[in-house]
């Protein structure tokens, strides 16, 4: 485990890209900033094409087979997960591809645990499966699309992990707040002025009634997965009975 100067626990996530200023300007911004800044999280990036051995820095080709695109080839990206796998203490290799298990808080939290993880990300039509069967350790999605390059889905899981590490959101209880924290959507919130243009705020959050307040925030998180989100709700309901089953 990586400890920072002042004792506590550090991630390392290494990033192998071939779009590295993404993760770069981010880095430098809101709680993904503050998070690096204060070192808890060490973020490295990878340009992938400094491990092409060819002239012309190639790493795609091709499929066998015939199709559209192109494919990430073995070479490159075998070359790039062992030399920055060698930087550190051993990693877990993840693959961002559409194809993955789906990106949620729960991996979000397991991710925070890690001490060092990297991050593969996948570009135009795939990867070579060589690499996939052979260097790497899981494939994660963050949902059911496609996006331009693999960056932008390390971007989004490494943000979701940066704030679960201690601290770095300066109130605890927010994380427990949030939207999918015990599988529910977060509530609706509301702030000053009271009123704005005839539009009043629930009198119960101006009750003072701390109790009577948490209540109605779970009954209106419930009814909004409910209504929003009925595969969370089912997940929700059947983590309740399993619990029941348990106790029996």
């Amino acid at each position: 485990m990586t400890l920072s100067r002042g004792g506590g626990r550090v991630v390392r996530i290494d990033v192998i890209t071939l779009f590295p200023a993404l993760l770069e300007a981010a880095a430098r911004e809101s709680i993904l900033g503050r998070a690096i800044g204060s070192g808890q999280l060490v973020l490295r990036v990878h340009q992938l094409r400094d491990y092409a051995r060819d002239r012309h820095k190639t790493v795609d080709d091709r499929p066998y087979g015939g199709g559209p695109g192109m494919v990430l080839k073995c070479e490159p990206l075998v070359e790039a997960i062992e030399a920055v796998q060698a930087m550190a203490e051993k990693a877990r290799v993840l693959l961002l591809s559409p194809g993955g298990r789906t990106f949620d808080q729960a991996m979000a939290w397991e991710f925070s645990r890690a001490s060092r993880l990297i991050f593969v990300c996948g570009h135009y039509e795939g990867v070579d499966q060589r690499v996939i069967d052979h260097w790497v350790d899981e494939e994660i999605s963050i949902g059911d699309f496609v996006v331009a390059n693999g960056a932008v889905a390390a971007l989004a899981i490494i943000d979701a992990v940066a704030r679960l590490l201690p601290g770095v959101l300066g109130n605890a209880e927010s994380v427990l707040q949030e939207s999918f924290e015990d599988a529910l959507l977060e509530g609706p919130q509301y702030t000053r002025p009271a009123l704005f243009r005839g539009l009043g705020v629930p009198e119960i959050l101006l009750s003072g009634d701390h109790e009577a307040i948490r209540r109605w925030r779970l009954r209106m998180a419930e009814e909004k997965t409910r209504r929003v989100r009925a595969d969370l709700w089912e997940k929700k309901e059947k983590g309740k009975s399993h619990e029941r089953d348990r106790a029996d």
